[in-house]
């Protein structure tokens, strides 16, 4: 949702102590704004030079530069940048600095530096020329190099490698020998032997999926993990993301199912880029794509497991593409320096990329715990020909389809007139009986993926199959498919296609055709048709031994369809998804008509902002009151969201089915602002129901204070002197001492334009009486600093004359 902001500024710490309203701190500045890039101060050349191919560290608030190249030689020059005050200055080394050389490794620990193998010779007259296995320790208190010495077995020489640091060792990683790219694992530990006796280094036994041989790939560490992405492979490059667990010893390769979730896809294969880490984080940045260097910044969610692209502040400097730079974090910052761009160009360039410190939208965690919870459901499905019953909550499902909409009204139908002719009444809020809904041509497998992207936008098959290309998978999700076409939700049906346009291949495509045939999935069978009688699968796909057991009808099929002239198979119906103005029934082979609209339907922000807005009325079973105000709204989703709301409903639920909300949000405007967030993560809202929502965190027990953080870059940006005299009325009813003194002095600095204003003249007596005194201060100050300023210059001036 922070997008939704367009670019905000960094949020500092916040402090509140519930016990006593005075204690409420806002903490303003100073701030950077949130993901602008910036071009800080070039090194000059008489510290330092152009390169490429170096490392970069982070230290204290410094990061230092080691060796790379500048087009004609190496180099092992030690350059600092120092981060608070934007300045570079050349580090001394001491004695024995390791060679020149380029593609090393450097990674800190403790109070040192180690650099480890790397290139080394002479570029120009192209000898000597070299891979390195030794490994150098900076000390960057006394600023000397050690060379260790180890015994035993050791890694290969090697350039192009990565390295990371866990748990006080070292890891190397793949690389370059000279003949071949490698991808084995070596560890080292980094505390200091007894007596100085020589360290060993240790083999590391990888198992899982283990990444191909790479080089010129970068590593970061996470959580108890390094993960590395794409590099150079040979015929096996990829995008991929892998994962080393530094307990287990496994390899994973992450999850692209970008498909099941509306995600972006990966940044595309490349070599020669930067990763790193912050928060819950990775960012890659440049490299060589395709025979391009892009200079787009990508970044993974560990949380969610996907991918998107950051977009720059308006104001950015956005760096050019290049490939060979290096990284660094700093804070809340990305340093990035130097590297090759186009035309071989070595670059002088440091850039700092301002990281959002943001917590994350806990929207689809939140509802993805309330159907895993079965907490407050209110309604059971009735699946498939043995009616398995799956509970969940009227609300959600109301509010993502509206064929399952129609369905829970007719539910709730059913039950009214059910209590009428009980108790004589429809109007009970109190062990309410449960809305049953019959789904009998359902698979109950596939109706559960589908109340999981109900509540959090998106599908994960491979949960219980661990193959991501199973056969089962593929039909299950074409189960999925047909119940996403069945309950009009558009936004699945175009994920589940492109699902099964990935996954479906010549190993499975009978078995998938055999199944759209049964469901009378036209599209999926086309798909699968237009598969089997391509020239590179068809005949290995006929001569397989499934091939032979088909049904007669559909081996007729494909015979026809591979004898029919091409002009006739260029005829064949249009993807589903190609006309926004159109989309696909399942049981149709050409496509029909449908209401216009977006090419991937709505996700679950978007249908909960409208179901609170408007749809929703009909499926209220709360009612909140403030200050006189009756506010309809929906049990489970306050309860899911909230602390607060999930213990109230389960000790207390009055007969009536109205609940008090007291004090803690004094404003009926702000209290709506409230129900935004709850509902669908919005965080837009005028500055003075920022104040007033600030401390809602230690009312509402929200997951975390991603509220609380945007109340506060809220009221350092907005807070104007248009709106300042109601931030001033909401800092005093919040007893918000330093709000309020903030607002006193931007209407004491713009008096003559707020006293004009109509609110002006509604504020209270002491709030009247608060801006005089302010005044007069402000008025007091200044006469003091002019008596001064003219006894000064009045007084006579008096000569030395000793």
């Amino acid at each position: 949702m922070d997008s939704q902001l367009g670019f905000p500024r960094a949020v500092g710490d916040l402090e509140f102590s519930p016990s006593t309203a005075d204690c409420l701190t806002l903490d303003f500045g100073p701030f950077e704004v949130v993901h602008r890039w910036k071009r800080m101060q070039d090194c000059n050349e008489f510290v330092g030079t152009r390169r490429s191919k170096h490392t970069i560290v982070p230290y204290k608030n410094n990061v230092y530069i080691f060796g790379g190249d500048n087009g004609k030689k190496m180099l092992n020059d030690l350059l600092v940048f120092d981060c608070k005050g934007a300045s570079w200055g050349r580090v001394p080394q001491g004695l024995n600095p390791p060679a020149p050389r380029y593609h090393h490794s450097a990674v800190v620990y403790g109070d040192s530096m180690f650099v480890f193998g790397g290139y080394t010779g002479d570029i120009h007259s192209n000898s000597n020329l070299t891979n390195k296995n030794d490994l150098f320790e900076y000390k960057f208190g006394s600023a000397t190099w050690i060379e260790w010495k180890y015994s035993g077995r050791a890694p290969v020489p090697r350039s192009a490698h990565g390295a990371a640091v866990h748990d006080g060792k070292m890891y190397i990683f793949a690389g370059y020998d000279g003949n071949a790219r490698l991808n084995d694992m070596w560890s080292i530990s980094l505390t200091r032997n007894k007596d100085d006796a020589p360290h060993s280094w240790e083999e590391v036994e990888q198992g899982g999926d283990c990444p191909p041989t790479c080089c010129n790939f970068p590593v970061t560490v996470a959580r108890g993990c390094m993960y590395v992405f794409s590099g150079q492979s040979g015929a096996k490059i990829t995008n991929t993301l892998f994962q080393f667990d530094f307990h287990t010893k496994l390899w994973s390769r992450i999850s692209t199912e970008h498909i099941l979730r509306g995600a972006p896809p990966p940044p595309a294969r490349r070599y020669g880029h930067t990763m790193v880490t912050h928060d819950r984080h990775l960012y890659v940045f440049g490299g060589a794509a395709d025979n391009t260097l892009p200079n787009d910044l990508h970044c993974y969610d560990l949380d969610s497991q996907s991918w998107s692209v950051i977009l720059p502040s308006p104001d950015s400097n956005v760096p050019v593409g290049r490939l060979f730079h290096a990284s660094s974090v700093v804070g809340n910052a990305m340093y990035v320096f130097g590297g090759t761009v186009d035309n071989n160009v070595r670059s002088g360039d440091m850039y700092r990329f301002q990281f959002s410190n943001y917590p994350k939208c806990t929207l689809t965690e939140d509802l993805g715990k309330l159907l895993e919870t079965k907490m407050f459901s209110d309604i059971d499905f009735l699946v498939g020909e043995d009616e398995t019953q799956i509970p969940a909550h009227s609300a959600l499902v109301a509010a993502r389809s509206q064929f399952l909409r129609i369905r829970v009204r007719q539910a709730q139908e059913v039950r009214e007139k059910l209590l009428e002719k009980k108790y004589g009444t429809t109007e009970i809020y109190k062990d309410l009986p449960s809305l049953e809904v019959r789904l009998p041509d359902a698979n109950p497998e596939a109706f559960q993926l589908v109340l999981n992207f109900i509540y959090t936008d998106r599908i994960d098959p491979t949960k219980k199959i661990k193959d991501p290309i199973s056969n089962r998978i593929v039909l299950l999700m074409m189960d999925v498919y047909r119940l996403a076409c069945q309950f009009s939700m558009l936004r699945l049906e175009h994920l589940c296609v492109q699902y099964l346009e990935t996954t479906v291949n010549h190993n499975n495509v009978l078995e998938a055709l055999l199944c759209a045939h049964n469901l009378k999935l036209a599209f999926i069978k086309e798909l699968c048709m237009k598969l089997i009688v391509r020239e590179s699968n068809y005949n290995q796909i006929v001569m397989s031994q499934e091939f032979e057991t088909l049904d007669q009808p559909l081996m007729v099929e494909i015979i026809r369809r591979k004898q029919l002239p091409q002009i006739k198979r260029a005829q064949e119906a249009l993807h589903p998804f190609d006309d926004p103005f159109e989309c696909r029934d399942p049981y149709e082979f050409r496509p029909c008509k449908r209401t216009p609209g977006p090419l991937k339907g709505t996700n679950l922000e978007q249908d909960l902002e409208l179901f609170l807005n408007h749809v929703g009325n009909d499926f209220c079973d709360i009612t909140l009151v403030l200050d006189g105000n009756h506010i309809r709204a929906h049990k489970a989703i306050l309860a899911a969201r909230c602390g607060y709301f999930e213990g109230l409903f389960r000790s207390f639920m009055p007969e009536d089915g109205m609940i008090q909300i007291g004090e803690m949000i004094p404003s009926h405007q702000s209290f709506k602002s409230l129900l935004r967030y709850i509902y669908h993560g919005d965080t837009n809202m005028p500055p003075e129901d920022s104040l007033y929502l600030f401390s809602t965190p230690y009312f509402f027990h929200f997951t975390n204070n991603r509220l609380q953080a945007f109340c506060k870059q809220n009221l350092e940006m907005n807070v104007t002197c248009d709106n300042v005299v109601q931030i001033l009325e909401a800092a005093d009813r919040m007893q918000a001492t330093d709000m309020k003194k903030y607002s006193l002095g931007l209407i004491v600095q713009y008096f003559p334009k707020v006293v004009k204003m109509p609110k002006t003249r509604t504020l209270s007596r002491d709030l009247l009486i608060d801006i005089m005194e302010a005044l007069a201060d402000e008025m007091s100050t200044k006469m003091c600093s002019d008596i001064s300023t003219h006894h000064h210059l009045s007084s006579p001036t008096v000569h030395d004359t000793s």
